[in-house]
């Protein structure tokens, strides 16, 4: 009895402490807006598959990860064993935001950890928010919004660069944006910005450097006051710490700071009310207006088209042109509007046009009349009108043209008095109809048929469907495969992020392991895939290489490596997979 309770209590305490177990774990439960927060999730297995939950849903963005780590720890002939992915993330929104479960494969069983509520509270003032306190006077660093105009018209376009300024001897590694610039009430068009290359200026009296971030043109939609939103961003620099080497050279250390640029507070006025011309419909800069016929004589049946265009600097895109309006002795078509317009840092040039399409509906000489365009110029500060003279069109006899001269204007009337009409009938010629009933015919009877023909073909399904479904090797290997296509996209997707991309063509190369060789992660040493290939007949150089490419992911996730090597060894991947797909039956 003695023995069998001792076998008992040992049996618990070995499946006690083998328990799998998944945890998350925050660096803070509440933090401020745009603060950073490290999240970790731990599992005490060598899991694989690893799946974090959908952060942008929670409402956080991430700045960084995720970064694996492994710790394995032996004291008096027992082991642990922690991995351990974690995650650097920024709230983007207030209130109490929820982390969902993540999730981990082991032994073919999913294991989830426990959910995070964060409180996020009020971004804090960057001038009083340490982290953002320069740690020299040498290293500031000032986000400046800079707007040529602060006091415009509605429509009337306004500048915005976004400009950076530091010192010489701070060194930018890389600019990350929190918070890009909104633009409310106003339309705007980002301006793109080439080579971020410093240059010389002076800021609030001293020498230093600066460097345009963003450009944009805006046109304001409506007077008052309009708020252009401040641009927060993150920079990695490094600064000198005032001490020199042996050599006599600057040692420097590398920070992270985060910038909020003031916004810019913009005071829009209104266009005057007084001296407003009745077709005014919103223009605001400097144009030409034009009134163009492809022709201006033409044939019965003939067509012509029209063009009506405004060209010249100013809110193109944001106005409406004139409406041509002709008597019924044309029959007008739908115009067709064309753009010419670029949005360079001044404001938009070019012109658009509206391409009408237009029928005599009779011969004769016809005039269409002048048409007239205003516009507001904020340079001299007044409404201005543009017109165009009438335009003469001769419509010539010809083929076109019906006996009688029987033509009809937009309305439909008649141009000439002579019409002919079909008389009406008198009488009712009836045909018999052939039809034949539903009921009783082919396609009544094969209908009828066809569900119990299709009884067969269901159990057939059913017994097919029971039978995969208790294959359930053959389903593992299926979902393994399909596995290593999915981490081979992702991978490719990260072609540009060592971490992420290493992970994923790890757990690739994991995957097809498990498929081919049916081997799980824990049963994964070089002996063991070696001897198993080579009794699958594949190629000793093959596995040879593939088994360097496993090293190389194991050590390229904690060593630098270029975008050639990392671009190599996905091709390498994808050669070797495909082989090995070949070789081993």
């Amino acid at each position: 009895m003695r023995q069998l309770l001792f076998v008992c209590l040992t049996f618990f305490m070995v499946n006690a402490t083998a328990q799998i177990k998944m945890e998350a774990a925050a660096s803070k439960s509440t933090l401020p807006l745009h603060d950073k927060l490290r999240v970790d999730f731990t599992v005490n297995a060598d899991g694989d598959n690893f799946v974090p939950p959908d952060f942008e849903e929670s409402g956080f963005s991430v700045f960084s990860g995720p970064i694996q780590s492994i710790r394995e720890l032996w004291v008096n002939g027992r082991g642990t064993f922690n991995k351990t992915y974690t995650y650097l993330l920024v709230p983007e929104k207030k209130g109490t935001l929820t982390i969902k479960p993540a999730t981990i494969e082991f032994n073919n069983r999913i294991y989830r950890s426990n959910g995070l509520k964060i409180t996020v509270t009020d971004a804090v003032d960057p001038s009083k928010d340490p982290a953002n306190m320069p740690v020299a006077s040498n290293s500031n660093m000032y986000l400046v919004t800079e707007v040529s105009k602060t006091n415009p018209y509605v429509n009337e376009p306004i500048t915005v660069v976004q400009k950076l300024y530091f010192n010489y001897n701070t060194d930018i590694n890389d600019v990350r944006d929190i918070q890009k610039p909104h633009y409310n009430d106003f339309w705007s068009q980002e301006i793109e910005t080439a080579n971020f290359v410093p240059e010389q200026t002076v800021f609030r009296g001293h020498r230093c450097l600066s460097v345009v971030l963003k450009k944009a043109v805006v046109y304001p939609q409506k007077a008052g006051k309009l708020v252009i939103d401040p641009y927060i961003l993150e920079v990695d620099c490094s600064i000198p710490t005032g001490r020199m080497t042996i050599f006599n050279q600057l040692i420097t250390r590398d920070i992270s700071q985060r910038l909020t640029s003031s916004g810019k507070a913009i005071q829009v006025k209104a266009l005057p009310e007084s001296g407003k011309p009745t077709n005014f419909t919103g223009a605001v800069g400097n144009f030409n207006f034009e009134a163009i016929p492809s022709k201006k004589t033409l044939k019965f049946g003939e067509s012509l088209d029209l063009t009506l265009r405004v060209s010249g600097d100013g809110n193109l895109k944001l106005f409406q042109l004139p409406k041509l309006e002709l008597s019924n002795d044309w029959e007008v078509y739908d115009p067709e509007h064309i753009e010419k317009v670029v949005t360079p840092i001044s404001g938009m040039t070019g012109y658009i046009a509206d391409r009408y399409t237009l029928v005599p509906q009779n011969k004769g000489t016809f005039v269409i009349p002048a048409l007239t365009f205003s516009y507001f110029d904020p340079q001299s500060q007044s409404f201005k009108t543009k017109s165009v003279p009438a335009i003469t069109i001769e419509v010539k006899d010809g083929p076109g043209l019906p006996a009688g001269g029987l033509a009809h204007g937009k309305n439909g009337k008649t141009k000439t008095e002579q019409a002919v009409f079909e008389p009406i009938k008198t009488a009712s010629h009836w045909v018999t109809r052939n039809a034949t009933d539903f009921l009783g015919s082919t396609l009544y009877f094969i209908l009828l048929i066809l569900p119990f023909l299709g009884i067969p073909l269901l159990l057939m399904y059913r017994k097919r469907k029971s039978e995969q479904e208790a294959d359930v090797e053959g389903n593992k290997i299926k979902r393994s495969n399909a596995l290593v296509k999915q981490y081979l996209s992702e991978a490719q997707r990260n072609l540009n992020q060592k971490e992420p991309f290493y992970v994923a063509l790890e757990k690739a190369l994991h995957n097809f392991l498990k498929a081919k060789l049916r081997l799980e992660t824990s049963e994964m040493s070089k002996e063991t895939i070696r001897n198993l290939m080579k009794e699958k007949e594949a190629d000793a150089i093959t596995v040879a290489e593939f088994i360097k490419l496993i090293e190389n992911c194991e050590f390229a996730r904690y060593a630098p490596s270029s975008a050639a090597a990392i671009q190599t060894d996905f091709d390498t991947a994808v050669r070797l997979l495909t082989e090995l797909e070949k070789q081993m039956v």
